[in-house]
């Protein structure tokens, strides 16, 4: 589906504008339907003259022959065109409903990287599988069903107006009290609805956090029941549902009890009428009958009013996410003009906040074409957040970011991913072979140039060494592998990715000093030519680098050589041999 989610609207609209292409498929489903449950009512209607046929004293067996062959062949061709029409609703349904997950995870590419990490994985896990999967009921079900199961007891309706407008009055007298006691049930709806998606996500969040936790919890002993975090939002969901559910059940229960009972005004009525001649008991008995066809098509009607009523919030979460602001960039269909082939970076005058705190506060920088530029400071400087915004995670709040003389937001999303590549301390591999996480790269690569790249990062020794070498899967988020060996992996990725513009965001913390050292010796070979910034918690790795960036509180505080830097920059120097001690009582220690 092209069609991008559009700001504003009610719900149903949206669900209109996410359908729009599948909308002759609802249509056919909807026909299909109303002639099925048109099937299910004309069994009243043979029942109905049969027992006037009784009444008469007719005798003549074809005649009831007749009539069960009718209500059989209604009967059938309700199993036949219901079949039909779900078949074809859920055929639209189901393509909706993938095209709103890629629609939704489309945006989440489009989104700053700072709304994908400030929305717990559980909020947006549960839109993107259970939020997408509950408009299944509105779409597939209440287009159809409940389009047709309204139109046909109009229809019931009307006959019986056709025999007597008496009767059919009194038929429908136990709607409207059904109604008040169902508008009862449905007050406040949105509240308590709102309340289980919210414990809903609680729950969702808190589960994802103690799986992610569970090798904590097991090395405290903290079982299930006791990590109160997780138990505490079990019992808030368990609790929304059931208060909801006893503020529901006695309205539910006198709605149900009254509605049906439609028999209840009809009999007197028409036994009163009959007694005073005004009625013949062959159009009494025929009423009756048909009375008793209006409410089972409304009931499943009114079975899809908890969906219809849900349906708000659903598509409120789903659209919250589609009309998140989305960054500044080119559209990936047009034509730009290329960038040099070894770009520079400028930051001039970027400031950046997160909520409504400022983290940077007016930065400029300039990393020289094919130069290697290292940005060092105390922990929450701001390194992590210039590194982010070159690579285009997120755009400044004021100021520019430059690539090659261009302002990112005049790049396309997919030239700015070819231009830079971006290794983070926490790297992401997928549940998938090592082979097929470095090939994420570079997906037309060759297995033969994926394992040069690794020889190249000194990484194929270690990944020949695992048990099935590059073909070993590496388990959700990498969780087979070491953070050294998860980080070695993401560096070969970004190797393969071959841009001119990489950036290293801490991307050796995890790995021992010897692997660091091939690591180090890998990279300086691979960048010559490119243009590499880096940040490294170890500053004995970055001494040689053409220029040293010094980082604090949000403000570039100087910049040089390691050597100008230790002469000149107190804050470097102090960093630098508190490094060095430290280094050395650990050598010491070993």
């Amino acid at each position: 589906m092209e069609t991008p989610s559009r700001e504003g609207g009610s719900p149903l609209a949206r669900l209109y504008e996410w359908s729009r292409p599948y909308h002759g498929l609802y249509l056919l489903s909807v026909l299909l339907a109303v002639v099925g449950v048109a099937g299910s009512v004309l069994p009243y209607v043979a029942a109905g003259n049969m027992v006037v046929a009784v009444l008469q004293g007719r005798r003549e067996l074809g005649l009831y022959v007749g009539w069960c062959a009718f209500a059989a062949a209604s009967y059938g061709c309700y199993v036949l065109f219901h079949y039909a029409s779900t078949s074809v609703s859920h055929l639209a349904t189901f393509r909706t409903i993938s095209a709103v997950r890629r629609l939704v995870a489309t945006k989440l590419a489009r989104v700053p990287m700072g709304y994908v990490l400030d929305t717990p994985s559980g909020t947006l896990k549960n839109i993107l599988v259970e939020k997408a999967d509950g408009i299944e009921t509105v779409l597939a079900h209440a287009v159809p069903e409940m389009t047709s199961n309204l139109l046909v007891p109009v229809v019931v309706v009307a006959y019986l107006f056709s025999l007597d407008w008496r009767l059919a009055l009194v038929s429908l007298a136990t709607l409207p009290v059904g109604a008040l006691a169902l508008g009862q049930m449905m007050r406040d709806y949105e509240s308590w609805y709102g309340r289980t998606v919210r414990t809903g996500n609680e729950m969702s969040s808190a589960a994802v956090e103690y799986v992610n936790g569970i090798q904590v919890i097991k090395a405290f002993g903290r079982s299930a029941s006791s990590y109160e975090k997780f138990s505490t939002a079990a019992r808030n969901h368990a609790r929304s549902y059931i208060d909801w559910m006893a503020h529901c059940q006695v309205w539910s229960d006198l709605a149900l009890a009254i509605m049906p009972a439609t028999l209840v005004g009809v009999l007197p009525v028409g036994c009163m009428l009959v007694s005073a001649g005004q009625l013949a008991p062959e159009t009494l008995v025929l009423a009756a009958t048909l009375s008793l066809g209006i409410f089972p098509p409304l009931y499943a009607a009114l079975s899809f009013f908890d969906s219809l009523a849900q349906v708000g919030t659903i598509v409120g979460q789903i659209s919250g996410v589609l009309d998140e602001r989305e960054q500044r960039r080119a559209d990936d269909g047009a034509v730009l003009p290329a960038l040099e082939d070894v770009p520079g970076i400028e930051l001039s005058g970027v400031r950046f906040s997160y909520g409504d705190v400022e983290v940077l506060h007016g930065v400029d920088l300039s990393v020289m074409p094919g130069s290697v530029c290292a940005l060092v400071g105390p922990s929450g400087s701001g390194k992590s957040t210039l590194a982010r915004l070159m690579a285009g995670y997120w755009d400044p709040d004021a100021g520019t970011v430059s690539l090659g003389g261009r302002n990112l937001t005049s790049l396309s999303a997919r030239q700015l991913a070819d231009e830079v590549a971006y290794v983070s301390q926490e790297c992401y591999l997928f549940n998938d072979s090592i082979m097929e996480n470095i090939r994420m790269g570079r997906p037309d690569a060759t297995d033969a140039e994926v394992m040069e790249a690794a020889r190249l990062c000194g990484c194929h020794e270690f990944i020949m060494a695992l048990d099935h070498g590059y073909q070993t899967v590496v388990g959700d988020a990498g969780g087979h592998l070491s953070g050294g060996e998860r980080q070695r992996v993401a560096i070969v990725r970004a190797m393969l990715h071959d841009s001119p513009v990489i950036i290293l965001d801490e991307a050796t913390a995890y790995t021992d000093p010897e692997s660091e050292a091939q690591v180090e010796a890998a990279v300086s070979r691979l960048i010559r030519g490119r243009t590499l910034v880096v940040i490294a918690h170890r500053l004995s790795t970055i001494t040689t680098a053409d220029r040293i960036v010094v980082v604090d509180g949000g403000l570039v505080r100087a910049s040089g050589t390691h050597e100008e830097l230790m002469e000149e920059c107190a804050l470097y120097r102090r960093m630098y041999l508190t490094h060095r001690g430290a280094r050395d009582e650990a050598q010491e220690g070993e």
